[in-house]
């Protein structure tokens, strides 16, 4: 147990240093893309692309660790993410929006396989101490909410071009997490290749407990993901918010998203895992709700806090529900299937969001997450049926 939470907590060092990236690009993504495009309705396309390229990554990574084991495979995808920092770089040295589109889409690629962290984590211990360990390496993102946002206004003037030197900061993140990851020694029990009988997706996704994991975790990020990639154009370019005010929100809803995994193990038990589905459904109707009446700064930042704490609540109930809707030895099809879901689903909203905030009032992109939290609400009452 012991050995098993050492690994767990190294891991969480790792993500803390590595996750770094994406935050800083959530950040600065839209802001240099609305320089850099022909017109505004492209300035959310890096983001996108950087979903996109985790969606496409999640299958290489899972096979990745299947055939060659999760260290190598994370190392090789750190690898990724300092070439995607140094094409960011090149790309604003260059004013060339499509190689800064390219550099998106590669460090979505690495973060397809940061995200799967958690699942090394949760082999690291007991089945029934997988959440605890779930939220541990989600707790990490505290410190990568704050490093990445921080990273990019550092790095905003540090060379001639502006944000160049933010990528360049990147670089040392992907660099220290791979020092990290060094240490790491996986899980025995998972080291051997996945066993070669493997059902079709439809019979895995026969299961409603499976199938109530992923929607958990597809609605989270979606809505998530939509409103957040609109928030730093609609805070920063058409309500005049300023950067600091917009990385400060930014900052805040990141760190939300991570803080409630402290209170985890007790929101478990206190709640069980349909309860804090539900509890993290109602966060997200109370951004609905503020961003209805408010959208001056104070009004951006609850928004965007209660956007956080939904998403912790959705996204780590699917994943502690995970592990109990597979077969053993389907782990790692089960978690591609999930990701590949989860982040598709996401790439969608972020697409559909740089369409949205050159089209429609924020409160109307508001307005339609409510179509996501009603498919939850669905498949919770699906699954409560089959019980």
């Amino acid at each position: 147990m012991q050995t098993g939470f050492r690994m767990v907590w190294l891991l969480a060092a790792v993500n803390a240093v590595a996750m770094s990236g994406t935050p800083m690009m959530m950040l600065v993504g839209s802001i240099i893309g609305a320089r850099l495009a022909s017109s505004e309705q492209w300035a959310t396309l890096p983001i996108a692309l950087m979903v996109i390229g985790t969606a496409l990554g999640v299958l290489p990574a899972a096979r990745g660790m299947a055939r060659l084991g999760r260290k190598r495979t994370f190392l090789l995808f750190l690898a990724i993410g300092v070439a995607a920092c140094a094409l960011a770089a090149s790309a604003l040295a260059r004013a060339d929006f499509t190689l800064f589109c390219c550099s998106a889409l590669l460090l979505g690629v690495t973060n397809a396989a940061l995200q799967q962290v958690r699942f090394a984590a949760m082999e690291c211990v007991p089945l029934d101490e997988g959440p605890r360990a779930a939220s541990i390496i989600m707790c990490a993102g505290i410190v990568a909410a704050f490093l990445g946002p921080e990273l990019a206004v550092l790095g905003k003037d540090l060379l001639a071009v502006e944000y160049a030197g933010s990528f360049l900061l990147g670089i040392g993140c992907f660099v220290g997490g791979a020092a990290l990851l060094l240490l790491y020694t996986p899980a025995p029990q998972f080291s051997q290749p996945e066993t070669s009988a493997h059902r079709p997706w439809k019979a895995m996704l026969a299961n409603p407990t499976l199938v109530l994991a992923i929607t958990s975790g597809a609605v989270a990020y979606v809505v998530m993901s939509f409103v957040m990639t609109a928030t730093p154009i609609s805070m920063h370019l058409h309500h005049g918010h300023s950067l600091e005010d917009t990385k400060w929100v930014i900052q805040s809803h990141i760190a939300a998203m991570f803080l409630p995994s402290l209170l985890t193990a007790w929101l478990f038990r206190a709640l069980t895992i349909r309860g804090l589905m539900l509890a993290g459904l109602l966060c997200y109707g109370a951004t609905i709700i503020i961003g209805l009446v408010d959208v001056s700064v104070l009004g951006f930042w609850g928004q965007l806090v209660m956007l956080g704490i939904g998403w912790n609540f959705l996204f780590i109930s699917g994943t502690a529900l995970l592990p109990r809707a597979h077969r053993e030895g389907e782990q790692y099809r089960a978690q591609a299937l999930n990701d590949g879901i989860v982040f598709s689903t996401q790439a969608v909203a972020s697409l559909s969001a740089g369409w949205a905030i050159s089209a429609l009032s924020w409160q109307a992109i508001l307005l339609l997450c409510l179509g996501p939290i009603a498919l939850m609400i669905a498949a919770l009452a699906v699954h409560r049926a089959t019980q």
